[in-house]
């Protein structure tokens, strides 16, 4: 496991990337490969926050129902939320092969499913308002989802060019393409204090200071740094568990394990099978919870997860959990991450708010930033303005 210094003394750059997760490490490749000066802090190590805590799945959509969202930001911006996921699905995919990051990249297939009357009204619902825009939404019937997947659903809609991947070893790779294209990565190394005035920046640390022109904020929630901003989201906590390993006899009952599995539900459920003899299940989303209480409601969500896992799979009954964990993040009023500028921070750029659960938002973040710190600015990136 690679380790980067302390950062010490004064220093200048183009940019600098607050938080090494994977979205701090996939926008301090993007600015170091176009030629930028580039600084990265991560306060702890690495890869070891949310991201070491994410499902890994790449997705081709942003988890969001396609007729919610045109409701709430209308359909031009609608459309172009889609589509700029699903491009950055595949370009994300594409760069990890062409970096040759060792993140266990396979591609995956991915149905979302109706199980009851309700769930399935609105999924028709959602096809149709997709259709309406122009988008791919091939619907499957109850018959194709049991004989593909061994599962008792009403309706489902398919999506074909994703991908899942360790989102730890992911950022690592991320991270060392960065270093070896210039950017200096510090860990133990949190920005303290940014001070700012209408040419530059200073980034504080305890060690020292950074002058830039740019600051990328990609520590996925408001930091205590930006508490006026934390009136735009609702703080959220997802739960994740890993099965045991499952027998032979119960795998080949349970249909096709290279397809990931999203219900229609409020929150929803993710499924995926994690080296073809694991199930990992992500869902039973509630407020934050609070530290005293963590890991108590952790051990509570890890059955109700194993419990639902059961009426999906009803032949993985009895089957344990080998580990269970919780994973914090911001939600907006629309389900659409903030990538960008906000009106009250001349030098900042943020990237807060991903409810989608997926790697890609990490991606498309990246290229987004990447954008605006070089004044090229394109017009679907409007979609996850601030002033959206």
């Amino acid at each position: 496991m690679p380790s980067y210094p302390r950062h010490r003394g004064s220093m200048t750059a183009d940019a600098v990337v607050v938080g090494g997760g994977l979205t701090g490490c996939a926008a301090a490749y993007a600015l170091a490969a176009a030629g930028l000066r580039v600084v990265l802090l991560e306060a702890a190590r690495v890869g070891h926050g949310n991201t070491a805590f994410s499902s890994g799945w790449i997705s081709e959509d942003p988890g969001v129902a396609f007729g919610e969202l045109e409701s709430a930001i209308g359909l031009r911006a609608a459309r172009h939320a889609f589509h700029s996921w699903r491009r950055a699905a595949l370009d994300f995919i594409a760069l990890l092969k062409r970096l040759d990051v060792k993140c266990h990249l396979e591609a995956r297939t991915a149905v979302t499913l109706a199980r009851t009357l309700e769930q399935a009204a609105r999924l028709t619902r959602d096809r149709k308002a997709r259709l309406g825009a122009g988008l791919d939404a091939p619907m499957l019937n109850a018959r194709a989802i049991w004989n593909d997947l061994a599962i008792d659903a009403t309706a489902g809609l398919r999506s074909k060019d994703g991908a899942t991947i360790d989102p730890y070893r992911a950022c690592l790779g991320l991270a060392s393409a960065a270093a070896e294209r210039g950017a200096l990565l510090f860990e133990r190394s949190a920005a303290r204090r940014i001070r700012f005035s209408r040419k530059s920046a200073d980034v504080l640390t305890a060690n020292g200071s950074i002058r830039t022109a740019h600051v990328v904020i990609a520590t996925a929630v408001p930091t205590p740094l930006f508490k006026a901003l934390q009136r735009h989201f609702w703080f959220r906590t997802s739960y994740l568990v890993l099965s045991e390993r499952v027998p032979a006899k119960t795998r080949a009952l349970l249909g096709n394990r290279a397809t990931i599995v999203r219900d229609t539900a409020v929150p929803p459920h993710i499924v995926r099978w994690v080296g073809d003899e694991h199930v990992l299940v992500c869902g039973a989303d509630g407020e934050e919870a609070p530290p005293r209480r963590r890991d108590k409601i952790i051990v509570q969500r890890t059955g109700q997860l194993m419990y639902e896992l059961s009426t999906l799979y009803p032949d993985v009954s009895g089957l344990q959990p080998a580990y269970g964990w919780a994973a914090d993040y911001a939600r907006t009023v629309d389900g659409l991450p903030y990538i960008g500028p906000h009106r009250n921070y001349p030098h900042h750029l943020f990237a807060f708010g991903d409810a989608s659960h997926s790697a890609t938002g990490a991606y498309l973040a990246s290229r987004i930033l990447l954008r605006h710190c070089s004044e090229e600015l394109d017009s679907a990136d409007e979609a996850y303005s601030f002033n959206r």
